[in-house]
C-alpha cells in the first residue's frame, strides 16, 4: 500500500509524534494551520469516513478522546480547539487515510469549518 499515512504510522517516513497507543497514532501536522495543529490517524488504514463500519467504528470514539486527551497536555482545551475531518476530495482530504485535525491555540476562523 502507498499510503502517507500508513507510513508514517510504521516509522517508515520521521513525523513528530505526540502520541500512540495500540490503535493511533498522532502527530504535528506539517502545514499547520493553528499554533496547535495535530492529526490523529487510526493505525488501521481506513481511506475516510465512507470506509466506517460496525467493525471500525469503536476506533472513532477512541480518537475523539485522545483528542481531549491532549487538548488538555497542549494547553487548548480550556479557550477551545476544534476537531475536524475531510471525507473526500471535494470536502478538502488529500490523505485517503482517515485523519482527525485537532487546531488550537488561537481564535480560529470559521471560514475553516
Amino acid at each position: 500500500m502507498d499510503c502517507l499515512f500508513c507510513k508514517i504510522v510504521n516509522g517508515e517516513i520521521p513525523s513528530k509524534k505526540v502520541y500512540e497507543d495500540d490503535s493511533v497514532y498522532a502527530f504535528y501536522d506539517i502545514a499547520p494551520m493553528a499554533p496547535v495543529h495535530v492529526l490523529i490517524v487510526p493505525k488501521e488504514h481506513i481511506a475516510s469516513v465512507n470506509e466506517v463500519t460496525a467493525e471500525n467504528s469503536a476506533v472513532i470514539s477512541h480518537i475523539y478522546e485522545v483528542a481531549a486527551k491532549l487538548a488538555k497536555e497542549l494547553g487548548i482545551a480550556d479557550d477551545g480547539y476544534r476537531v475536524v475531518t475531510n471525507c473526500g476530495a471535494n470536502a478538502g482530504q488529500t490523505v485517503f487515510h482517515l485523519h482527525f485535525h485537532v487546531l488550537g491555540g488561537t481564535k480560529l476562523k470559521v471560514e475553516m469549518c
